[in-house]
C-alpha cells in the first residue's frame, strides 16, 4: 500500500505544480496581449471628425422657378412691387 500513496502523492504534486505553471504561463501571456492591444491602440491615429454637411448651393433653376412663382404673386396681387423687389434681390443675393 505504500507504494500506491506514494504513486497518488506523486501524480498529485505533478498535476499541482502542472495546473501552476499553466496558469502563471497563462497570465504572463495575457499580460503580453493587453500590453500589445494597448499599444496598438495607442499608434492608432485618432479618428477624423465627420465634415460638417453644409446644404447645397440652390442651382439656378431652383432660382429661376422661385422667381416665376415671385412674379405670379405679384400678377395676383398678393406682392406689393416693393415686396416683390425684396424677394427678388434676397433670392438672387443667396
Amino acid at each position: 500500500m505504500p507504494g500506491l500513496l506514494r504513486g497518488v502523492a506523486r501524480t498529485a504534486v505533478v498535476a499541482g505544480t502542472a495546473t501552476a505553471v499553466s496558469n502563471r504561463v497563462s497570465r504572463r501571456q495575457q499580460g503580453r496581449w493587453a500590453e500589445q492591444e494597448q499599444n496598438a491602440y495607442a499608434a492608432a491615429p485618432a479618428p477624423q471628425p465627420a465634415p460638417s454637411a453644409e446644404p447645397p448651393a440652390p442651382d439656378m433653376t431652383t432660382k429661376i422657378e422661385q422667381l416665376k412663382q415671385l412674379g405670379d404673386l405679384k400678377e395676383q396681387g398678393v406682392l406689393t412691387e416693393a415686396e416683390f423687389e425684396e424677394q427678388k434681390r434676397r433670392l438672387l443675393a443667396s
